[in-house]
């Protein structure tokens, strides 16, 4: 797992974000209203609304979701907790 500040990405637009993340093969996981609306092609985003669920929960989907789910399975797409 990567932040966004240990990436050196505070303050860049959610394009370049998913532009990283693409070229490292992972998934943006975000609260970020934003990325429900993205046209471009990244390799896939997981979408928890901020408050909605406590930290251990959202790791315990996450888990699962590296468990069960292909890179293929969530490319292009928006999976949400």
């Amino acid at each position: 797992m990567t932040t966004t500040r240990e990436a050196g990405l505070i303050g860049a637009d959610d394009e370049e974000q998913l532009k990283f993340t693409k070229s490292e093969g992972r998934v943006d996981v975000t609260h970020d209203d934003d990325f429900l609306r993205i046209q471009s092609d990244h390799t896939g985003v997981v979408y928890c609304g901020q408050g909605r669920r406590a930290i251990g929960e959202i790791i315990q989907w996450l888990i699962l979701m590296w468990e069960v789910l292909d890179s293929e399975d969530i490319e292009n797409k928006v999976e949400f907790i």
